[in-house]
């Protein structure tokens, strides 16, 4: 499309829309993107961005990621920081499901060890990590369990075998967001959301075995750093977040916020969607303790899928895990809301950051990262599209504008119904298999609305990334198997 008249060219990935474009805005509203990314955005993002622009307590600016695209209130690879005393907290910021993340596992293997056992990993893979809408997973917890996995994350899968120590030091926050409350959720939440630990979901969700082949390799050190050491190095790529539990409590506190936006805090916002609360209000930090629960729910679905990951590696090629050096590299969380500390007009300021679609890439030497990564910066995971490849990226000292956010994917550039039209999900899994991607899907459809064209380049997404300074590229990562949900 043609984007608005008024925007500004800031520099070559950076794009403004003034104060001036829309009544009520707050800060400009910036779009990082090249000029061949800002002309293919849909106009859904200059939309809901500026609608962002107006939200009470928003400082700076209103930020959209390269691979922005229309979303439910905010853009998918929208994020923005709001002064929590004068600002509000928004699910549509958020997501439902929130915490949805990436996790990247290490293995010691090649591909060319890989390929023979290539179909029976990844039909062991398919049967051991239950994918599609509903399914349930073989941790059976009561609600009283489960509400102590709601509060602790990661740490629950440590006291419970499923996790390494070391696999929480790679996780963003330890794998736990301090102050989740589990009597802030509602019964219905409980429901959805107790049997689905360890299990994958659907949609844009998946589980990969990926190859680092020399020539994809941009950083060799810091490869090296992030444990890439090996020509041809097999690693083990995942996104999935909080499930059925997530979306309802993101669905419960939309409710709760419209009922008291305007009534009880004279709030007004020009999309219902931006429904919000202050930040310090009753209502506003209800919901912030119960969004921790869900962004802990799902760093625990991601730890056991991990768990069962090792088991799967270890039952095929007879070796222990930790032998098959199935390390953690990073599990890097989007669609949440966090209390950081950053510069703002040369003066530090607690911030409450919210990133939709869009992922935490802190600089080198920034707290709050691994020690292990503190010279080289955050790792930071990409997920493209299932025919194309992902990334692993460094964040960059230069990210400070963004507030150390970039980019989450690769973002869709048609819609799940227009991908169903026009691709056949049995003709994509044989066309795939004969470029050596071996793929297994819970339905034909959703095979369908994945496909990759369905998808902006992955290569474009994350040079304009690095072009902007928000990360740099490390090392592409290229798929040969895949669970699709």
């Amino acid at each position: 499309m043609t984007p608005p008249p008024a925007l500004k060219q800031i520099s070559d990935t950076v794009w403004e829309l003034a104060t001036s474009y829309k009544p009520g805005m707050l800060v400009p509203a910036r779009i990082y993107a090249t000029e061949k990314l800002i002309k293919e955005m849909d106009a859904g993002v200059f939309e809901q961005i500026t609608n962002v622009a107006c939200l009470p307590g928003i400082v700076k600016y209103a930020h959209c990621m390269p691979d922005g695209h229309w979303g439910y209130g905010f853009p998918i690879g929208g994020a923005a920081a709001m002064d929590p005393e004068t600002g509000v907290i928004s699910p549509g910021g958020i997501g439902f499901d929130i915490n949805c993340g990436m996790r990247l596992v290490l293995t010691n293997l090649t591909y060319e060890e890989v390929k023979p056992n290539l179909h029976r990993l990844v039909d062991q893979l398919f049967y051991r990590v239950p994918a599609g809408v509903g399914s349930h997973g073989f941790v059976k917890l009561s609600h009283d369990e489960f509400s102590r996995v709601a509060e602790q994350g990661s740490g629950w899968c440590l006291k419970n075998g499923y996790a390494w120590p070391e696999d929480l030091e790679v996780t963003e926050e330890q794998g736990c967001f301090a102050g989740a409350d589990a009597a802030k959720i509602s019964a219905r939440a409980f429901e959805r959301g107790f049997n689905q630990i360890g299990t994958l979901g659907s949609g844009n969700h998946y589980l990969e075995i990926q190859v680092a082949r020399p020539e994809n390799i941009f950083d060799e050190a810091t490869a090296r750093a992030f444990g890439i050491t090996v020509p041809n190095q097999v690693v083990v790529m995942f996104h999935c977040g909080s499930r059925g539990f997530g979306h309802q409590v993101a669905t419960d506190y939309l409710q709760t916020f419209l009922g008291v936006m305007e009534r009880k805090y004279g709030i007004s916002v020009n999309d219902r969607e931006l429904a919000c609360a202050p930040f310090r209000s009753r209502e506003g930090q209800d919901y912030f303790a119960a969004m921790k629960c869900a962004v802990n729910m799902a760093f625990a679905n991601r730890q056991v899928i991990l768990h069962r990951i090792r088991e799967v590696f270890s039952d095929v090629f007879h070796r222990d895990p930790l032998d098959l050096g199935m390390n953690m590299v990073y599990d890097v969380a989007h669609n949440t809301a966090k209390l950081e500390n950053h510069l703002v007009d040369g003066k530090k300021r607690d911030l409450l950051m919210h990133r939709k679609g869009s992922t935490r890439a802190f600089g080198p030497g920034m707290a709050g990262i691994p020690e292990c990564y503190r010279e080289t910066g955050q790792p930071v995971i990409i997920g493209g599209s299932m025919e194309t490849g992902s990334y692993l990226l460094a964040g960059l000292g230069t990210g400070k504008e963004t507030f150390y956010t970039t980019a989450h994917g690769s973002g869709r550039t048609m819609s799940r119904h227009q991908a169903k039209k026009q691709f056949r999900g049995e003709k994509l899994q044989r066309d795939m298999e004969s470029r050596g991607i071996y793929i297994r899907s819970v339905s034909w459809g959703g095979l369908a609305e994945e496909a990759g064209p369905a998808y902006k380049d992955i290569d474009e997404v994350v040079e304009a990334t690095e072009l902007a300074g928000l990360s740099k590229r490390v090392v592409k990562l290229v798929p040969v198997g895949n669970v699709k949900g």
